[in-house]
């Protein structure tokens, strides 16, 4: 009898219907995007991460505001290209030798952003963390750019070398 039972669940599954995203119900093919879909994904992505941090431009004076939004578009954007390529394969770029540090500095001041502004909020702290955000999102942009960040390491050298 079970076997009987088991074969048709094998039927079935042969008439399984697709989900809206065209896509079979097994939640195991759930991340088995096609090109377009993932492009879609990408753009809505990027899209409300830009828009959260221009809505955070709006509220600028009130800093723990600032900093959520800020934040929370930050994630929204650089997460946006995991849809891309692949989150297994954003995290093994993210966490390259070459770039390692820069992800570290930069996901650590994101999660000290969000608590100075959640958990402790304290609108000094908030901003002096935001600041190193900021400085940690250029950084690590910077690192997807082949030479960029010893290009301008030399001119921030040369431009505050301060010999008398």
């Amino acid at each position: 009898m079970w076997k009987y039972i088991s074969r048709v669940d094998e039927e079935d599954d042969d008439d399984k219907e697709s989900n809206f995203l065209g896509q079979d119900e097994n939640p195991d093919d759930f991340c088995n995007l096609n090109y377009t879909q993932r492009l879609y994904a990408f753009a809505a992505c990027l899209i409300a991460g830009l828009l959260l941090i221009l809505l955070s431009m709006i509220v600028f004076v009130k800093p723990i505001k600032f900093a959520l939004l800020f934040t929370f578009g930050n994630i929204l954007a650089v997460g946006s290209t995991a849809f891309v390529i692949g989150p297994v394969e954003q995290l093994k770029k993210m966490f390259d030798p070459v770039r390692v540090y820069a992800s570290a500095v930069y996901l650590g001041c994101l999660f000290l952003a969000l608590i100075c502004a959640i958990l402790i909020r304290n609108k000094a702290l908030t901003i002096l963390a935001m600041i190193c955000e900021i400085c940690a999102l250029i950084w690590y942009s910077l690192s997807y750019i082949p030479f960029a960040r010893s290009m301008v390491s030399n001119v921030m050298i040369r431009l505050f070398d301060t010999e008398i």
